[in-house]
């Protein structure tokens, strides 16, 4: 997609090696990563390939969109993680796939409402997992109520873990098979301290703002951007 084959082995090799999520391998119960991660990437790829035949408007496009469906619904029933997955086709045709037209005169609208629609087959396919995976964890007693846990407590702890796992991606220490949430697991005074807090949101508010100002240079730093910050949302 990039053209940049050997910047692109570098990304793919940093991520393969990369201890950050060492539990995916480590750990028997959470191979489930690997294989949601698995039809993810094939996801992505079956979706590049449909990109590149829909310019020839054949019949081979509509069957790798359908490809990529399938692809997408098995990397659901591995683990539904993926239910941000499909915001990362939208990424992708900003850059590198450039499908998203932002040159003067372009109809920025008009270009992002059709690519958000040829969008809709996957988040379908989010929303009947959600359900499924809700109702089964309710049918099994593993769903709690966020009455446990206020939502300013939530709010902070992901605030904060964004900028965590930046540093442990610099420097991976520490590292364990589950991280438990602050509040409930350390005494207040091994909670967030107020200036993590701080200094989370203010970087996280300048580097999103920089993505933008950088967004015609640099348009790679938008999406990475981004993709980071979707995909740790569930």
């Amino acid at each position: 997609m990039t053209a940049a084959f050997w910047r692109s082995a570098f990304v793919a090799t940093l991520f393969a090696l990369h201890p950050v999520h060492v539990e995916s391998v480590a750990w028997v119960a959470e191979r489930k990563d690997v294989l949601s991660a698995f039809f993810g990437m094939l996801t992505l790829w079956a979706y590049a390939r449909y990109c590149e035949e829909s310019k020839v408007r054949g019949p081979r496009a509509k069957v790798s969109y359908a490809f990529a469906l399938l692809l997408f619904a098995l990397g659901l029933m591995s683990k539904p993680m993926l239910v941000t997955w499909p915001f990362v086709p939208l990424l992708l045709d900003f850059w590198p796939l450039r499908r998203l037209r932002h040159e003067p005169g372009a109809r920025l609208g008009r270009d992002f409402l059709r690519l958000a629609w040829e969008k809709v087959p996957f988040f379908c396919l989010v929303a009947i997992s959600s359900m499924v995976t809700f109702l089964v964890q309710e049918r099994k007693g593993y769903v709690f109520s966020i009455g446990g846990l206020p939502l300013g407590a939530r709010l902070v702890n992901a605030v904060a873990s964004y900028l965590k796992y930046l540093g442990k991606m610099i420097w991976p220490t520490d590292l364990a098979i589950f991280y438990p949430h602050p509040e409930i697991r350390y005494p207040a005074s091994d909670q967030w301290p107020v200036w993590q807090i701080l200094a989370a949101a203010l970087f996280l508010a300048l580097m999103s703002a920089f993505a933008v100002l950088r967004l015609k240079r640099q348009p790679w730093l938008a999406t990475g951007w981004l993709w980071y910050l979707g995909t740790l949302v569930p």
